[in-house]
């Protein structure tokens, strides 16, 4: 499997967020923690990592490295359920961004 490529995509998220200077009632100046392009790239590294485990593991069966099918199920199983959140997300995503578009200004 091919790895996902993110630098590229995620450079446009870096200036997400609040304007500097710009600040909302009981906002607190400055980041406590990572911005959200950051998070996302950790999450979508996870999944891609998780991916490459499944794969690994499927190899190593099918060369019969191992003969453990039940943790080859195991790490199947836990790509497919991080992909399949990974894509829920990135539906709930085009959603907002499509309400927010069809706001009247």
């Amino acid at each position: 499997m091919n790895d996902i490529t993110l630098s590229s995509n995620l450079k446009a998220l870096q200036g997400v967020g609040p304007s500097k200077g710009l600040s909302t009632p009981g906002e607190t100046k400055g980041t406590d923690g990572p911005s959200f392009a950051d998070t996302l790239a950790q999450s979508l590294d996870k999944v891609n990592t998780l991916q490459k485990e499944a794969d690994v593991a499927i190899q190593d069966f099918v060369t019969g490295d191992t003969r453990n099918i039940h943790e080859t199920m195991l790490a199947v199983g836990k790509a497919d359920l991080a992909f399949r959140l990974t894509m829920q997300v990135r539906n709930k995503m085009v959603e907002a961004y499509q309400e927010v578009m069809r706001m009247q200004v």
